[in-house]
C-alpha cells in the first residue's frame, strides 16, 4: 500500500529523543579457574619466594642380619627452588569533561574504567599462571617474570615428538618447556590422560582436576569410557522434559575422581592435571589503585599488583602437552 500524500513520518521528523538503555552489556569471560582452585599462600616478602622440596628413597626389600653393624645411608639435600614476583599494571587517564558529562550505564567514567581494568588484570594473571612461561629475575631495564604451571612440570608429562621439558635450573630460574611443532601435535585421548594420572599417583600426587581449553573439553566428553547418556524425565509429558547430558564434568580414574574444568585462558594445546594442594599464589603487593600526578585536565590512576606462583612440588601434577587445538 502507498502512504497517502502529505503524511508526515519519522523519516522527516526532527527532535526524536534517543532511546538508549541505561546499561552496558559485556559478556567478556571473567572466570579464572586456576587462580580460584589453588591455595592462597602467605604474603611474599621479597622479589622472589623460595621453598624446599624433598623425595624419599625408592621403596625396596629391607632386610638386615641379626646382630650386624648398622649400614649408613647417604643423605641427600633438599632442593630449594624459587619463583620471581611479577608486576602487572594498567594505567587510566580520564579527562575532566568525560567525568562531568551525564552518562548512560555508569555513574562515573573513572570508576567504570578502574573496575574494567581490574578485571582485565585478573585475566592477565590467569594467562601467566597457567602458561608455559619461563621465570626471569629482571634487571633495571627488563621486567621480572614468574614461571607458569606448564614450565614447572618435568616429571609427569606426555609430550609430542620434539617437545621437551623446561623446569627449574641450578641458576635459580625456570626454563619454559619446548613445544612440539604444529605437525607433531596429537589428539587428546583417554589413554594419554590415564598415563599421566598414573605417573602422578606413582610420584605421590593425588590430582583432582584436569584443566583444558574448550576444544579439548569437548574431546574429553567424547572419551570412550563415557558410555551412559543420562536423561531427565522429571517433567514427563512436557515438550521440554528430555534433557540429554553429553558432557563429562567428572572423570573417575583408577586413582580417584578428577573434575574436568574448562579454562578460557590456559593454552588449548595443554591439558593440565593438577593437585591443587601443591600450588599456591603469593602476593608481594595486593591489588591497589594509586592516584598519579595531575598534569592537566585529566584524572589519572594506576592499577597495580605484584604476585608469583609457588610450585610446592611439581611431581604432584602433570601435563598432556602438544595437543591439537581444533
Amino acid at each position: 500500500m502507498a502512504v497517502p500524500t502529505g503524511t508526515f513520518t519519522t523519516f522527516s521528523q526532527v527532535g526524536i529523543r534517543e532511546d538508549l538503555t541505561n546499561a552496558i552489556y559485556d559478556i567478556s569471560p571473567m572466570e579464572t579457574p586456576f587462580m580460584s582452585t589453588i591455595q592462597r599462600g602467605a604474603p611474599a616478602k621479597n622479589r622472589f619466594i623460595e621453598w624446599q622440596t624433598d623425595i624419599l628413597a625408592t621403596a625396596a626389600v629391607n632386610k638386615a642380619i641379626e646382630g650386624d653393624d648398622a649400614t649408613y645411608n647417604t643423605a641427600t639435600a633438599t632442593v630449594r627452588p624459587r619463583n620471581y614476583t611479577q608486576i602487572s599494571q594498567k594505567a587510566i587517564s580520564v579527562s575532566g569533561t568525560a567525568q562531568a558529562v551525564t552518562l548512560a550505564g555508569r555513574e562515573e567514567e573513572l570508576a567504570y574504567q578502574i573496575a574494567k581494568r581490574s578485571k582485565e588484570i585478573k585475566r592477565d594473571i590467569e594467562v601467566q599462571l597457567t602458561g608455559n612461561n619461563a621465570s626471569s629475575a629482571g634487571t633495571a631495564s627488563t621486567a621480572r617474570r614468574c614461571a607458569g604451571f606448564e614450565a614447572w612440570i618435568t616429571t609427569n608429562d606426555s609430550r609430542g615428538t620434539g617437545g621437551a621439558d623446561g623446569g627449574y635450573t641450578a641458576a635459580g630460574t625456570v626454563t619454559a618447556a619446548t613445544d612440539a611443532s604444529s605437525t607433531n601435535q596429537r589428539t587428546f585421548t583417554e589413554a594419554r590422560l590415564k598415563a599421566v594420572i598414573l605417573n602422578c599417583w606413582n610420584s605421590g600426587g593425588q590430582p583432582s582436576i584436569v584443566m583444558v581449553g574448550p576444544v579439548n573439553k569437548q574431546k574429553a566428553s567424547g572419551f570412550v569410557g563415557i558410555t551412559t547418556k543420562y536423561s531427565d524425565f522429571g517433567n514427563a509429558g512436557k515438550s521440554d522434559a528430555l534433557t540429554i547430558v553429553a558432557a563429562a564434568d567428572m572423570y573417575l580414574s583408577d586413582f580417584g575422581k578428577l573434575r574436568i574444568v574448562p579454562n578460557r585462558f590456559s593454552r588449548e594445546r595443554t591439558a593440565m592435571v593438577i593437585d591443587p594442594e601443591y600450588w599456591s599464589m603469593h602476593y608481594l603487593r595486593p591489588f591497589a589503585v594509586n592516584p598519579l600526578a595531575k598534569t592537566g585536565d585529566a584524572d589519572k590512576r594506576q592499577l597495580i599488583t605484584e604476585y608469583t606462583l609457588c610450585s610446592r612440588n611439581q611431581r604432584s601434577s602433570g601435563v598432556v602437552a602438544d595437543l591439537t587445538t581444533t
